[in-house]
Formats: C-alpha cells, sequence, structure tokens
C-alpha cells in the first residue's frame, strides 16, 4: 500500500510466469477465516486518523472504525465525503497485527471494489517486526492494489534490499475490481505468486533470501483499507462517486498441509432423497433447493478419504434473518454442526458460507436439517483441513460406545450397532407424537414399513436418541 517516488525495481532475480497458469496443486489447509456473517472478528484492530504523513502516501481520508460494517455478509468498508479530524473524506483501515500473522500460506479475499478518480482499495500484508525495524525492513506485500480507473489490479512486495536501499516489484493484470473476484497469494520458501480467480499473473523469488529478501520468510499480518487520494491515483478526486464502498465477501488463511488435499462439490439439487424443499432455477447456473422451511432435510451422498477435520461451504441467499443450517449424518447421529444463515439481501443473491466439523471416513449420506428455515442453497462444499487421517474404513473410526442405525434412510428394516445390552425404543415423528415401540436386542433391526416416509427420532433405553429417515 505504501509507495515511493523514483522506485528502484529490480529485474534480475525474477522468473516472471506467463499469465494464464492456474493455481498450484499444493494441498492448502484452512487455518483462520473472517466470513463476515453478522460481525467482524475480534482479530482485526482499526486505524484511527490520517497517520504520519496521510500513511506515507499523503491519503486524503481520516480513517474511522465506524466506517466499516456487516451486511448480508459481506464487509462493507465506505468511502465517505464528509468533513472530520481535518480532512474532506473518511473511510476504514483494519489489520490483524498483534493478534494474528503467518509465515507461508495461501492468503485469499474475495472482493468488489469501486472505480473512480482518487480511489485506492488494498488488501495487503506487512511485516511482524514493523515497530522494531519500521518499513520497509520488515517488508510488504501487497496482495491487490487498485488505484483510479484502471481495468487492473496490481500484486507488489516491497521491502529493504541487500545494499540497505528500498526496493519494489510489481505485476499486475487485466480485471473487472466492480465485480467479485478472489485475490490471493501463494506463499512460500521459495516464491510469492498472486493470483486472480486462481489464475497466476506474477511471481517473484525470494529463495535464500536473494537480493535481500529475508523480509519474507517472517510473520506477516493483513490488512484491508480504501484510501481516498494519495501518491499513487494522485489528488484529484470524483466528489460524485461518493459515498461508496468495497466489499468483502471472506478472508482465508491457509498453509500447507502434509495430506493429501480432497474437495468435494455437491450440488443441493442431486440429492439421494429429501423432505419438504423444491428446486428452481440458479441465476448462477443450474439449479438450487429453495423453499426451505423448519423441519425439511435434505440427504445426500459422499465418499470421504479421511477421518479429522472438514470445512463444509454453503453457497446461501436470503432475504430474511435467522435461517440455521444443521449439518449431521443422516439419521441424525452424530450432528456434526451447525451455522447460521445470513440475510443476504435476496433469493438470489449468493454468499458462501462455512464451518469447520469432524467427521469420519467412508462412504456415507450426510444431510441437512432445517431448525430454521428461509433460505436457499445452490451447492455445499467438503474439503479436508488440519488434523484429517486416512482411515481403512469408516468401521475402523467407530467409538466403542458408538449407537448407529443403518441403512439410513430406510425403506424397511432399520438395523442396530453398538447396542451392548437389549433396550426398549420408542420411535417419534418430529411433532413428538410417538408412532412406534418395542424391545431391541444388540444387533437387531426394527421393521418401519408401516411408517410413512418421512424423518423420525427413535429414543433408546440408554439415552441415546438416533434420527433417521423412511424413505
Amino acid at each position: 500500500m505504501k509507495t515511493v517516488t523514483n522506485l528502484k525495481i529490480l529485474f534480475v532475480m525474477w522468473v516472471c510466469l506467463a499469465i494464464g497458469h492456474t493455481a498450484s496443486s499444493q494441498n492448502w489447509q484452512l487455518v483462520w477465516q473472517d466470513e463476515f456473517n453478522g460481525s467482524i472478528s475480534s482479530d482485526w484492530v482499526f486505524e484511527t486518523g490520517t497517520g504520519s504523513g496521510g500513511w506515507g502516501n499523503n491519503e486524503l481520508q481520516y480513517y474511522r472504525q465506524q466506517n466499516a460494517t456487516v451486511e448480508n455478509g459481506n464487509l462493507v468498508i465506505t468511502a465517505r465525503r464528509e468533513s472530520f479530524g481535518g480532512m474532506n473524506y473518511t473511510s476504514a483501515r483494519m489489520k490483524t497485527q498483534g493478534r494474528r500473522s503467518w509465515k507461508y500460506g495461501r492468503i485469499e479475499a474475495r472482493i468488489q471494489m469501486p472505480s473512480f478518480t482518487g480511489s485506492w482499495p488494498a488488501f495487503w500484508m506487512l511485516g511482524d517486526n514493523i515497530s522494531s525495524v519500521g518499513w520497509p525492513s520488515c517488508g510488504e506485500i501487497d496482495i491487490m492494489e487498485h488505484v483510479n480507473t484502471e481495468g487492473q489490479t496490481h500484486g507488489t512486495i516491497h521491502w529493504q534490499d541487500h545494499n540497505n536501499s528500498y526496493a519494489s516489484y510489481s505485476g499486475s493484470t487485466g480485471v473487472n475490481v466492480t465485480g467479485y473476484h478472489i485475490y490471493a497469494i501463494e506463499w512460500d520458501a521459495n516464491a510469492i505468486r498472486w493470483y486472480v480467480d486462481n489464475t497466476l499473473f506474477h511471481e517473484a523469488s525470494i529463495a535464500g533470501g536473494v537480493n535481500g529478501t529475508h523480509e519474507f520468510h517472517n510473520n506477516f499480518f493483513v490488512l484491508l483499507n480504501m484510501a481516498v487520494g494519495g501518491n499513487w491515483p494522485g489528488f484529484t478526486v470524483d466528489n460524485n462517486a461518493f459515498p461508496t464502498r468495497m466489499l468483502v465477501d471472506y478472508v482465508r488463511v491457509y498453509q500447507a498441509s502434509s495430506s493429501p488435499s480432497f474437495s468435494t462439490q455437491v450440488e443441493a439439487e442431486n440429492y439421494a432423497v429429501m423432505n419438504g424443499i423444491q428446486t428452481e432455477s440458479c441465476v448462477e447456473g443450474g439449479l438450487n433447493v429453495g423453499w426451505i422451511d423448519a423441519g425439511d432435510w435434505i440427504v445426500w451422498d459422499v465418499n470421504l478419504p479421511y477421518s479429522g477435520t472438514y470445512n463444509v461451504e454453503y453457497r446461501v441467499a436470503s432475504q430474511n434473518n435467522g435461517g440455521v443450517i444443521q449439518f449431521e449424518q443422516a439419521g441424525g447421529n452424530p450432528i456434526f454442526g451447525s451455522i447460521g444463515v445470513p440475510n443476504t439481501g435476496g433469493w438470489q443473491n449468493w454468499t458462501s458460507i462455512s464451518h469447520n466439523v469432524n467427521m469420519n471416513a467412508g462412504q456415507q449420506q450426510v444431510a441437512i436439517y432445517v431448525p430454521a428455515g428461509g433460505y436457499n442453497l445452490n451447492w455445499l462444499k467438503i474439503t479436508n483441513a488440519s488434523g484429517a487421517r486416512l482411515s481403512s474404513s469408516l468401521a475402523n473410526e467407530l467409538s466403542v460406545d458408538a449407537i448407529l442405525l443403518f441403512p439410513n434412510p430406510s425403506e424397511s428394516q432399520l438395523k442396530v450397532e453398538g447396542l451392548k445390552t437389549e433396550s426398549a425404543y420408542s420411535i417419534f415423528d418430529l411433532s413428538g407424537k410417538q408412532v412406534l415401540k418395542g424391545i431391541l436386542k444388540p444387533k437387531g433391526a426394527v421393521d418401519i414399513q408401516q411408517l410413512k416416509a418421512g424423518a423420525y427420532i427413535m429414543e433408546l433405553g440408554t439415552g441415546s436418541k438416533l434420527k433417521f429417515i423412511k424413505k
């Protein structure tokens, strides 16, 4: 974000790759994220004021926390034309300094930003040691910068080179910045690579600290801001553009994993069985699932290669508040986790939400149960995260005390696995009405042919409550 006039640009150390290469095959584990679903993480610290010399760039705004809000699952940084603190504009600048920082990894954000004369939004990083060594000795990585009405984004590093002189190296690529795009770097001990929508456009070598790039082998923290005017965009500002907004769907940080990568995306309409939902045309292509109300459920078939932690991402849209997704194994045992669905501003105004859950390896049926409805679902994506371990079968990973019903869903019989002693059972529908009861023996089965299709709860004398689905 910081710029200096009469820049010294060093070329001899760099290997530039052709535009059009896709993101690397490195397996990344999600280690930190802010999805901006209802609030801003406490890991962010807000800058206030005008900084030293307009934050080192003669910027024209006064930064205030009040200019950062959350709306419809997005961080919104609003720049306003208003007199405050001796300046004619206000905006926001936020950072994870002192709270979160990382050495190497994939750092990405999905961003939509304005394009007008005087604009300067940025997604960037600074070295943790800036307070002790200053800039540029701490190093700076600009993941995304855009100025004025350019149809491009810039990726840059700034540092103090082996001659103790300021140096920078930059690349750019064409992009319509007023639409959402994923801006990212992939950073390791050898290089920093810049991507837009997973397409590589710039690379810088830092192997062995070549040409003094030792700064980039330390921890860095993340910043987001939208400046108005300054040394790079200049000091002519289109005052008709205000108020103007920079929208950030999410910020995510990944680090390298030793486990082979795995990710599967399941289209919501490709369910195995469901209750209460319908499909409709989706503005993102194909179909989405809608008319989701409390008590509805949807089941999909998946095959997971690892037992451990997975990140489950949902593509959702809603014009209501209060929706809830309960992600579980079909039948409701276990319940993996729950997540709230934000008001996205419309039934076809899509955003992504995600949470980490623990799941076992193997071919299985997963489900969404709906404690509170009022949202649409386009797809869900399951990606292995930290802690996943390879397992030869689901059975090898089950606790000896686990009680499972299978097959689930079932048309006729439910078999019971894990029951150690004879037990009474009662089956209830979702209204709480008892519809069946009896006695179960270890490795026994329950005849459910007489039940109507739908979801039910089986309560055992052991205290276990198991959800199942009758086809």
